[in-house]
């Protein structure tokens, strides 16, 4: 059975900094993509970071400069850093696995950020 339990979310302000963690059980990712989405409310899904097992990196172009993704192979654990938040940031935050699409969702931890 695959579980990603995400963790890390919060209320801060503009400018503060955040750091998400998503650890991957029952999962194979020998080949896996570990990634992070987000939902603001009243707007779609959208990606905001990804990060292949061989470190190859994606950034969705409103964090690119904020926003580092990294993981840990032998913890099956992916981080999404997240420093100078803003409020268009708030969302709920999705850990993703899988290959070459998401095939799992964590359940989500919001992120909050006032002016």
């Amino acid at each position: 059975q695959v579980q990603l339990v995400e963790s890390g979310g919060g209320s801060v302000q503009a400018g503060d900094s955040l750091r998400l963690s998503c650890v991957a059980s029952g999962v194979a990712n020998c080949r896996s993509k570990m990634g992070w989405y987000r939902q603001a409310p009243g707007k779609e899904r959208e990606l905001v970071a990804l990060i292949t097992r061989g470190e190859r990196i994606e950034y969705a172009e409103p964090v690119k400069g904020r926003f580092t993704i990294s993981r840990d192979n032998t913890k099956n654990t992916a981080y999404l850093q997240m420093s100078d938040l803003k409020p268009e940031d708030t969302a709920v935050y999705y850990c993703t696995v899988g290959f070459p699409g998401p095939d799992y969702w964590g359940h989500g931890t919001q992120v909050t950020v006032s002016s």
